[in-house]
C-alpha cells in the first residue's frame, strides 16, 4: 500500500486520483497533523509518496513514478504521444502550477489592500493567458490525452479549483470547462475527496 502525505485540496489532490485510477490501495496522512513533516520533506511540500520504505518528492516526479510502475491509459508506453504527455505534466506542474502559487504568496505576504487586489488581478490574467493555451489545445478533442484523460488533465482541474479562494475572475474556455467537469465527475476523483474530507472530520 502507498502513503501519500497531502495538504487537502492541494496538488497532492491529484496525485492520490491518479492512485485510485491505477486502482492502488492508498493510506493519505494530512501533512498538517504530522508535527515533524520537515524531516519527511525539507521543503515542507507535498505530495510525498513512501512506497514501500522509499520515500519520493516533487508533484512530477512522484506522478511519473507511478504512471510508469502500473499499467495505464494515462501515459502512453511509447513514441510522440508519450513525449507529449508528460510536455503535458511538466506543463501542469511547472507552468499553470507556478502562476496559481503566485495568488496564495500574495494572499500571504502582501497586506496594502489596494496593491493585493491589483496584484491579484495581474496574476488572474497570467493564469488566464495560460487556460487559453489549453482552451486551443482541446479544440479538436475532449482531454489532453485525446478520448480519456490523461495525468495532466487530473493535475489541471485540481488546480482550477484554486481559484474560487481568492477575488479574482479566472474563466475556463467551453472546451476546458467540459473537460474539468468530465474529470471532476470520475469515480476515482470523487474518492479522493471523499477520503480527503473524512480525514479532515476524524
Amino acid at each position: 500500500m502507498y502513503r501519500l502525505y497531502y495538504v487537502p485540496g492541494a496538488c497532492s489532490l491529484a496525485t492520490q486520483v491518479v492512485i485510485h485510477q491505477l486502482g492502488q490501495a492508498v493510506e493519505i496522512i494530512n501533512k498538517q497533523q504530522v508535527s515533524d513533516f520537515n524531516v519527511i520533506n525539507p521543503t515542507g511540500m507535498v505530495p510525498v509518496l513512501v512506497d514501500n520504505g522509499k520515500t519520493l518528492l516533487e508533484g512530477a516526479a512522484v506522478m511519473l513514478y507511478l504512471l510508469n510502475k502500473h499499467q495505464n491509459t494515462m501515459l502512453p508506453s511509447a513514441g510522440a504521444a508519450r513525449e507529449k504527455a508528460i510536455q503535458d505534466i511538466m506543463f501542469s506542474n511547472a507552468t499553470m502550477h507556478p502562476a496559481y502559487g503566485r495568488l496564495f504568496f500574495i494572499a500571504q505576504y502582501i497586506t496594502d489592500e489596494k496593491v493585493k487586489q491589483s496584484s491579484f488581478e495581474a496574476a488572474a490574467q497570467a493564469i488566464t493567458r495560460l487556460w487559453q493555451v489549453v482552451e486551443q489545445q482541446l479544440a479538436t478533442q475532449d482531454f489532453l490525452g485525446g478520448d480519456q484523460p490523461s495525468a495532466a488533465d487530473i493535475m489541471l482541474t485540481v488546480y482550477s479549483r484554486w481559484g474560487a479562494s481568492f477575488p479574482v475572475e479566472i474563466p475556463l474556455g467551453q472546451n476546458t470547462r467540459k473537460m474539468v467537469d468530465a474529470v471532476q465527475a470520475m469515480a476515482s476523483f470523487q474518492r479522493a475527496l471523499t477520503a480527503e474530507q473524512r480525514q479532515s472530520a476524524a
